[in-house]
């Protein structure tokens, strides 16, 4: 019975979010990632619906810090507003450099960001799930780019690579990058 429950709160949460019965996919990374080529600005080219990232010209800046962590600054425009989340990223594992975990609060757990490919110049696959008690998990699944805009054709390489590791993109959304102003 506290199953029930447990899915009866977090109802409220699922509503913006791509959810599946079952575990966490576990999607190959990209091999020998290099995070200091990584660095600097991603446009949001395309996602899976999340909860907290909603409006237009959504985008993120990673720098590492002088504790070595990553500063994440992603921004975006919503309702005719600049909105800016602050937050960090660390690397748990030196062996697994592509698996970082990502967190916007001092009180919440590191959320996971797995890169899953990148060539550091044009386009960027980040993976992200949370699992819930292995009974259900949340999906996150960005495709990035240095510019606003990518070609179809490398949205469309993205998209697939996304599929064949398992995760479900039915509800994947392009992102409004038009009448943006660069920050």
């Amino acid at each position: 019975m506290s199953a029930v429950y447990l899915l009866l709160l977090l109802l409220p949460l699922v509503s913006a979010q791509t959810y599946h019965w079952g575990p966490c996919p576990d999607p190959k990374v990209q091999p020998n990632f290099n995070l200091q080529r990584y660095l600097g600005k991603w446009y949001e080219i395309e996602k899976l619906p999340a909860s907290f990232e909603r409006g237009k010209c959504i985008e993120a800046n990673y720098s590492v810090r002088k504790d070595s962590t990553i500063q994440v600054l992603n921004s975006g425009l919503y309702k005719g507003k600049v909105e800016v989340a602050k937050g960090t990223a660390v690397i748990p594992d030196p062996r697994e450099p592509a698996k970082l975990g990502v967190g916007f609060s001092y009180f919440a757990p590191y959320g996971s960001y797995w890169v899953v490919t990148t060539d550091y110049t044009s386009v960027t696959v980040v993976y992200s799930c949370t699992d819930i008690l292995r009974l259900f998990h949340f999906d996150y699944a960005w495709i990035l780019g240095r510019s606003r805009f990518l070609p179809a054709e490398t949205v469309r390489y993205a998209k697939e690579l996304l599929i064949q590791e398992g995760v479900d993109l039915s509800k994947m959304k392009a992102t409004d990058q038009t009448g943006c102003k660069d920050n």
